[in-house]
Formats: C-alpha cells, sequence, structure tokens
C-alpha cells in the first residue's frame, strides 16, 4: 500500500510569524527612508548626521524585505534566499574589490563603515540582498500578466538583472560622488559614468543574474497560497532609488536623476498595471 500523502498542515508553510513584526519593521524603515533622503536632498553634511544612519537604512530595508518575503513563503526559503544572496554577492565583491573583475578597478573607503577581510564593508551584501528581492518583486508584478506562459521565469530573471543595473546607474554617483563610499581607479575604458567604466554595469547584470540561479529554485513556492496583491516590493524599490536621485539632484548630478526616474517611473506605471491585471 502506497504511503499516504503528507497533510497539508505537514507541508512548509509561510512563516506564521511574520504578519506580527511586518509592520513594526516597515514603520521603522519608512521613518529612515523618509529621514535619509531628506538628509541627503538637503545636502546637510554626512558628518552632522552620523554615518550610522546609512547602516540603518540598509539594515531596516533588509529586514522589511525578508519579512515581506516570508508572507509567501516558508521560513526555510527566506533564509535560504537571504544566506545565498548575501554570501554569494560578498563572494563576488570581494574579488572585484581584490582584482578589479567583474566591475572594473575600484576600492572602498572607511565611509561605509567595518569591512569584512580588510575589503569590503559590511552593508554591501545586505544591499544586494535588498536590490535583487524587491527587483525581483517588481519584475514579478510587471510580468503578471504573463505569469502563465513558458518563459516567464526568464523574463523574471531577466528584468530583475536590468533593474539592479538600473539601480546601480542611480548608485555609482550617488556612492562616488555624494556619500563616497568608493573611489574608482584609473582605467583605459573609453566610456566612463563618474568614474565607473562600461564594463560595471556588466558586471552588475551577470553577478545578479548568477546570484538568481542560485537563489531562484528558493523563492518559488511549491503550495502557492492565493493572497492580495503584495505592492511591499514597488514601494521599498521606489524609496531606495528616490533617495539615489535626491542626492544626486542635490549635487547637481542630472544625467542619473533623468536616467533613475524615467527608468524607474517606466517600471513602476508597468508594475501598477500588471498588479491591476
Amino acid at each position: 500500500m502506497p504511503p499516504e500523502p503528507p497533510s497539508r498542515e505537514a507541508r512548509p508553510q509561510p512563516a506564521s510569524w511574520v504578519e506580527p513584526w511586518h509592520k513594526p519593521v516597515f514603520i521603522p524603515f519608512l521613518a529612515v527612508a523618509f529621514a535619509y533622503l531628506a538628509l541627503v536632498g538637503l545636502r546637510i553634511p554626512r558628518d552632522s548626521f552620523r554615518p550610522w544612519i546609512e547602516g540603518l537604512w540598509i539594515l531596516l530595508a533588509t529586514g522589511t524585505s525578508l519579512l515581506a518575503l516570508g508572507k509567501r513563503l516558508p521560513l526555510q526559503n527566506v533564509l535560504m534566499t537571504a544566506a545565498l544572496v548575501a554570501s554569494l554577492s560578498a563572494g563576488i565583491l570581494l574579488v572585484g574589490a581584490s582584482s578589479g573583475v567583474p566591475f572594473g578597478p575600484f576600492v572602498y573607503s572607511e565611509a561605509l563603515g567595518e569591512k569584512m577581510f580588510q575589503l569590503l564593508p559590511w552593508p554591501m551584501p545586505l544591499l544586494w540582498v535588498v536590490v535583487l528581492i524587491n527587483g525581483r518583486g517588481v519584475a514579478r508584478l510587471i510580468m503578471r500578466p504573463w505569469r502563465k506562459t513558458n518563459l516567464y521565469g526568464f523574463w523574471v530573471i531577466g528584468l530583475t538583472c536590468l533593474l539592479a543595473v538600473l539601480f546601480d546607474l542611480g548608485l555609482e554617483p550617488f556612492a562616488t560622488s555624494v556619500q563616497h563610499w568608493w573611489i574608482w581607479q584609473p582605467t583605459r575604458a573609453r566610456w566612463l559614468w563618474y568614474g565607473a567604466p562600461w564594463v560595471n554595469s556588466l558586471g552588475w547584470f551577470v553577478a545578479a543574474l548568477a546570484i538568481l540561479v542560485f537563489a531562484t529554485p528558493w523563492l518559488i513556492n511549491k503550495q502557492p497560497v492565493k493572497r492580495a496583491m503584495d505592492y511591499h516590493p514597488l514601494i521599498v524599490w521606489v524609496l531606495m532609488n528616490l533617495t539615489l536621485v535626491a542626492g544626486n539632484a542635490a549635487h547637481d548630478l542630472w544625467p542619473p536623476v533623468w536616467l533613475s526616474l524615467v527608468g524607474n517611473a517606466t517600471a513602476t506605471v508597468w508594475a501598477i498595471r500588471g498588479a491591476r491585471w
């Protein structure tokens, strides 16, 4: 006699502990995000509001992103996703900081806090967790009308990688000219984006693709439960990008401002359209 299939109660379910913690983390994230946006937008000297707010901004963004993910995925999936994205991105960034591959030659400053292995500031892997989880959430909203097609998963991965590149195009001038998080070294590249060689954008795309190849199986809910449409990834994504826009605009860095505004406005319109489908 064949064994009985496991009961619904025995199957991994989305983390039940998420609901009580989601708002207590999301609301502080909103407060810190708007405060940080205002501080960089008003060009208040960095030393006067202390670098800790940058770390808190990234920490709360990571926390609320993972808690939102836990509303539709089992706990083990959320933890494994976070571990994979953080560890793989840390490995790629460490190689990049030491060898210049795949982003180009750069050096992290002391502005982002303590460094791992004397090379990588601790917030950077968490920033990649925020970018990839919420970028994928925005891509899923955009692709929702085509979610039953055979190539849906590949389109979501591709769009996530493109959104990561778009984020970086706003991040580079913000990180180098506004906050001085890292410094680009001289290079023979003919096309530079505020010090970053063109290969940096390719590096972001390839790195995001490589990470998603390993993380995507853990981001798929094998026992999907119908839930209300979740705009949380879009909200976090827009706030993160608006902070970059505010800082770049305050320093008259207009090309990345307009690129970020146009690119993210287009993504937002398509995400809302997809969510309402």
